[in-house]
């Protein structure tokens, strides 16, 4: 079991000032490049066909110079070097665990993991969920899937005993009623899953326990996994459900599980761990550079340090966000972001960009008239479309058929006044949209 730097921050890291931040950085990113160069018959290859010379590249602002790491070039790996792909760097028999991806079609992305490994993934969970409130000595309950080998599972578990937490892994595949039963019996003081369930497993408290979720005990919330754990409604909805605290993590499988971690502030998650990981932004239409300064927008791209079995050098991740600042009151000096979708999940409406995550926004900050549940229907084939979206929303019980015209007209107009794109909104009963009861709740149906 580690132990937390301070009462405010896990690692001294976080608070390391900027200068001292980029040298360390910049040394850990050295030393991982030569074991690239070493050990990984993939960056070997890569590295020659680029013409990249390794010990040319000093700083980070030097890897603006090497090729991209694709989520197909993994897969490519894996189906010609089975079973870990020739991007393994590590002997076999140092590998002591593989963590699986959460994609659902074809065969999962597979990563390979050293015993330091483990340790790394842990010590970046650590920084990320003690920003999310929670301590040393509390008792989580278990709300991400604990099957298929997938991140949010067993290393969430070692990250949780790693901070001297008790979990308790349940896992979102035990349904509700389990998990609730479990919640009223041991009454844990934590709770981690993605935002769609936990706001949906304390609808359900009342019918299954007779109590409200806000009556059960816990204090403090992480949430991920998903777009929309940060968006004011959706926390606003979580944390009068539950009567706790709700803050935002950001990870991902094929670098570590979770590595951002939004403070007590609860205005963007902060960026940790500049000793174990470099984030690099950048415009996903030119691939150039983004600084990383409020406002700024781009696509987060990742290189792994101090990894040695499954290690990634500018891993593209699709994962689109905003800059919501670069200094805050909590001391920690890593820039924060919001994450708001996926840039291969994003719509491009009559040439403007749209992410599920900001129509969601809009829903949800009309309820009570809605439950908050939303689907973009897409007909069409790829990203990009010249017609209005189609919408479909979930209203409240009870809302009669004046009433359910009116919040159909509101819907329409504030999606073309804030996102400048039409939508045509189909309104449905509450408890027409399936639930999520596993990982993540995917916001765009495609239709044929």
């Amino acid at each position: 079991m580690a132990v937390p730097h301070s009462a405010r921050h896990w690692s001294e890291i976080e608070s390391l000032a900027p200068g001292d931040a980029a040298a360390l950085q910049n040394t850990r990113l050295r030393e991982q490049l030569e074991y690239l160069a070493a050990r990984s018959d993939f960056y070997q290859k890569k590295f020659a066909e680029h013409a990249v010379d390794v010990t040319r590249v000093r700083t980070v602002a030097d890897l603006a110079g090497l090729p991209f790491t694709e989520k197909q070039e993994l897969r490519d790996s894996l189906a010609a070097t089975p079973p870990l792909g020739n991007h393994v760097a590590a002997e076999a028999a140092d590998i002591v665990q593989i963590q699986a991806s959460s994609g659902t079609t074809g065969s999962p992305s597979y990563v390979g993991l050293t015993r330091r490994d483990i340790d790394v993934w842990s010590e970046l969970g650590a920084r990320a969920l003690y920003a999310n409130g929670f301590r040393p000595g509390d008792r989580l309950l278990h709300g991400f899937g604990m099957s298929k080998g997938f991140v949010g599972g067993i290393p969430v578990v070692q990250m949780a005993q790693y901070m001297g937490i008790v979990d308790i892994p349940i896992g979102a595949e035990a349904g509700a009623e389990r998990l609730l039963r479990v919640q009223a019996d041991q009454r844990p003081d934590a709770l981690i899953g993605t935002p769609n369930f936990l706001a949906y497993l304390a609808e359900q408290a009342p019918a299954i326990l007779g109590l409200r979720a806000r009556d059960l005990g816990v204090r403090a919330i992480s949430v991920g996994g998903e777009p929309g754990g940060g968006l004011p409604a959706v926390r606003g909805k979580l944390e009068s459900l539950w009567g706790a605290t709700s803050r935002e993590m950001l990870g991902g499988t094929d670098i570590a599980c979770i590595y951002w971690g939004e403070c007590e502030e609860g205005d963007g998650m902060h960026f940790l761990s500049p000793d174990l990981m470099v984030a690099e932004l950048i415009d996903p239409e030119t691939d150039e550079i983004v600084a990383p300064v409020a406002g700024a927008q781009g696509e987060l791209v990742y290189t792994a340090l101090r990894r040695q079995a499954s290690p990634l050098l500018r891993f593209r991740t699709r994962d689109h966000v905003v800059v919501t600042g670069t200094d805050c009151a909590c001391g920690r000096t890593g820039y924060k972001v919001r994450c708001v979708g996926r840039t291969d999940d994003m719509l491009i409406v009559r040439g403007i960009n749209l992410f599920p995550s900001a129509v969601k926004q809009l829903v949800s900050e009309l309820a009570p008239a809605t439950t908050g549940e939303m689907r973009i229907r897409v007909d069409f084939e790829g990203h990009s479309t010249q017609k209005p979206i189609m919408l479909v929303v979930e209203y409240s019980d009870g809302l009669r058929g004046e009433q359910q015209d009116e919040l159909r007209l509101s819907i329409e107009q504030r999606v073309r006044s804030a996102l400048g794109v039409k939508a045509v909104v189909e309104l449905v009963p509450d408890s027409t949209l399936a639930r999520p009861d596993h990982v993540k709740v995917n916001l765009i149906e495609r239709v044929s």
